[in-house]
């Protein structure tokens, strides 16, 4: 098996996803819209794509997964595999299955979830859409920058998990931005606050994660405000094709992107609760 792999996207995952494939002895290319000095990076999609066996997307949405593929469209063949980790909207998602069904190359909906800690120790988690078969084919691949790989069903079930599970990660957030400003005005300190927390059934890894850097001002990206307020809008597009009324995240969202427009999206998405403590 052709065991080579392109990166697409050198962001916080994509930049760390390359290096854990190299360090395990993967023939790793990279290519990313703003040249990095990388001795792996190609010039253009097209070059950093032929041949190699495994193409794999860490991208920013899917008008960026949409244009990187129709460049590099002409160079596919039957014998590579595409391997979507970018969080996109599910027609796009359903579009690249179409564009890989046209030309014959394998198509994995195959979206992530974990922060660069996760990507720099090769211990992601895999939500995968897409046949068996191919995953079985993409396993040595996958496993490579992952703890687990969840096989959840056909192209496009990855994509809508990944979507549902960020909108509950920015509401949480949005919940303990609120209640960490309520606790503290009150004259709680914020450890005793997040003590409390991680004894309550409210209490999660994102809870533990999060409010001790909340209450330093500590906002260092791990994945950030626009990227959240992206998937955000997936999820209040499903919910429009649902017909399902989602007041929660529509409610998040708009703060997400009041947040963003005072210059704060490329910070991490806790930086919510600037907003709530009157930053």
């Amino acid at each position: 098996m052709n065991t080579s792999i392109t990166i697409f996207g050198l962001g916080i995952i994509g930049s760390r996803s390359a290096d854990c494939l190299s360090r395990k002895n993967f023939n790793v290319r990279t290519w990313n819209r703003t040249a990095k000095d990388r001795e792996d990076s190609f010039s253009s999609p097209s070059e950093a794509a032929e041949g190699a066996g495994f193409l794999a997307f860490y991208l920013k949405d899917g008008i960026a997964v949409r244009e990187v593929f129709s460049a590099i469209r002409d160079t596919l063949t039957a014998e590579q595999t595409i391997l979507n980790h970018s969080t996109i909207d599910l027609e796009a998602t359903r579009w690249l299955e179409a564009q890989c069904l046209e030309i014959g190359c394998r198509f994995l909906d195959a979206p992530f979830t974990g922060s660069k800690v996760a990507a720099g120790n090769g211990a992601l988690v895999y939500y995968v859409g897409g046949d068996l078969e191919t995953l079985e084919h993409a396993r040595p691949v996958l496993e490579a920058t992952s703890k687990e790989i969840k096989h959840l069903g056909p192209v496009g079930s990855a994509t809508v998990v990944k979507i549902a599970t960020n909108l509950i990660s920015a509401s949480t957030v949005q919940a303990l931005s609120e209640a960490l400003a309520i606790a503290t005005h009150h004259g709680i300190s914020a450890d005793v606050f997040t003590e409390s927390v991680a004894s309550n059934a409210c209490g999660s890894m994102l809870s533990n994660m999060k409010l001790p850097t909340m209450a330093v001002g500590d906002y260092e990206t791990h994945f950030s405000l626009e990227n959240m307020l992206k998937d955000s809008r997936f999820a209040l597009q499903l919910a429009k094709d649902a017909g399902i009324a989602t007041p929660g995240i529509e409610a998040t969202s708009r703060a997400m992107e009041s947040q963003c427009k005072k210059g704060d999206a490329q910070l991490d998405f806790s930086a919510l609760f600037k907003a709530c403590e009157g930053q």
